[in-house]
């Protein structure tokens, strides 16, 4: 059996006997000895494979190209090279796969322009290799966090009739006929369906995952939402993954509790649990990444008003892109400004105008505000959003008439407030703009796989 790379060096023996299987990334040799250096993706540095002239395939092993696949037996010795602990004294290389010179990563450093053409090999790069690695590792610990406080793990559909944030911004999910679609009123025909009705993916499982909460008390969701947003920006994908925790019986002050410690859990897993990685990204990606990081897991996130927030950028003599006025939501530029210049670390911004929020979200008792909230850190300003949902039915309803919208779509979601409605709140993470934020990686395209965005979708 293989013994991956990561693990036989971190608890090597010399002498050890064992097997190794990987990809190479380069290929040093001479008449009678030829050095490999092969890496199985679960670590930086991956092994120096030494072959001599004693192995049958010995010239084989000399001609082999970057990218190849091996499987490699043998003895696991000290090695004396400055840099590296152990290497591998080859008794058999298998070449399971050749790779020629027309391999697209020959070189030891590429644009990440130039990587996004050629996703389906770019993982085989340090940097993206260091992304993916930290991506898995963090994807684990959100579960962790929740399931040491009981919260329940739910799937949210994939599918559905409703636009949590009212955008309209859906892909549509349909079996008509594209072409000549059934007509009615000389509009396409949804009765006629698969679901007898408009659907499109989901942009949220919020609305959902409340209905859930008043059940379990305490739930969360993980999982894909789409967005039709034709937004070619650096922080925008059309298929991305949302956190979006779910608590009854808990109020906006609970809501930003739980995103604190969220926050600060995740940066502390990532600067002790994925600390070879996070070295690369502060010494290739950022320099400084793991203060900031660090700054963020030990700050005291400061709670500040939507209302003294706009005055203190009204009164910060800074001549913005983007008017600062009551009543405009704030832009990144407000958002860094604030948890920058004005706090110097994390910053809940509270109590948004209504006008510029959800219809779910709580009223205030001013008539003017709701209980929503907005985490902003450096660098980036906003990474949860969240608020205090509406529990009294009358105010709900209220609220989607003035905003106009229709009732009868959300008359199960109505329906959670006329039996056992309860104060409940939750928020949500954009799982790729925290990798993006935790790696000093500047993209979203280069945190996700496989990215979707306009016009992309070709791996």
């Amino acid at each position: 059996m293989k013994t991956r790379i990561r693990t036989l060096l971190a608890n090597g023996a010399s002498g050890r006997e064992c097997m190794v299987a990987g990809w190479v990334r380069s290929v040093r040799a001479s008449r009678e000895v030829a050095f490999v250096t092969l890496n199985d993706g679960s670590d930086m540095a991956g092994l120096q494979v030494v072959a001599d002239q004693g192995l049958a395939n010995f010239d084989s092993v000399c001609r082999l190209g970057t990218g190849a696949a091996l499987r490699v037996h043998g003895t696991l010795v000290a090695s004396p090279a400055a840099g590296q602990q152990w290497e591998l004294h080859a008794t058999i290389v298998e070449i399971i796969g050749e790779a020629d010179d027309a391999y697209p990563l020959q070189k030891k450093r590429h644009t990440f322009e130039y990587l996004r053409t050629i996703a389906h090999l770019r993982p085989r790069t340090n940097t993206l290799g260091a992304v993916f690695r930290l991506r898995s590792r963090l994807a684990q610990a959100v579960h962790r966090f929740f399931a040491e406080r009981d919260f329940l793990y739910a799937h949210t559909p994939i599918i559905t009739a409703s636009d949590c944030e009212g955008a309209g911004e859906l892909f549509r999910v349909t079996t008509l006929d594209a072409v000549a679609p059934p007509l009615a009123a000389g509009q396409p025909d949804f009765e006629q369906d698969f679901f007898g009705q408009k659907t499109g993916l989901t942009v949220s499982g919020q609305l959902e995952g409340e209905l859930l909460a008043l059940a379990f008390s305490d739930i969360y969701t993980f999982g894909p939402t789409f967005r039709a947003e034709n937004s070619n920006t650096p922080r925008h994908a059309a298929e991305f993954w949302m956190i979006e925790p779910e608590m009854a019986f808990a109020d906006l002050a609970d809501d930003a509790e739980l995103a604190e410690e969220f926050i600060r859990y995740l940066c502390r897993f990532a600067l002790e649990e994925c600390a070879d990685d996070m070295a690369f990204f502060d010494k290739q990606i950022e320099k400084g990444l793991l203060e900031r990081i660090r700054q963020v897991a030990e700050a005291d996130f400061v709670r500040m008003d939507y209302g003294d927030a706009i005055e203190r950028l009204q009164r910060s003599g800074t001549a913005f892109s983007y008017p600062v006025e009551w009543g405009l939501d704030l832009q990144t530029e407000h958002e860094r400004y604030l948890s920058e210049q004005v706090v110097g670390g994390p910053v809940f911004i509270l109590n948004y105008p209504k006008e510029i929020k959800a219809f779910y979200m709580r009223q205030n008792s001013d008539g003017r505000t709701v209980a929503a909230m907005d985490l902003l850190v450096p660098k980036v300003g906003e990474i949860i959003g969240g608020s205090q949902r509406e529990e009294r039915l009358d105010r709900l309803t209220t609220r989607m008439a003035e905003m106009g919208i229709s009732q009868e779509p959300l008359w199960w979601y109505l329906d959670s407030r006329r039996w056992g409605s309860c104060p409940h709140a939750g928020f949500g993470l954009g799982f790729e703009r925290l990798v993006m934020y935790l790696t000093g990686m500047d993209n979203i395209r280069d945190v996700i796989p496989f990215p979707r965005t306009p016009r992309h979708a070709e791996f």
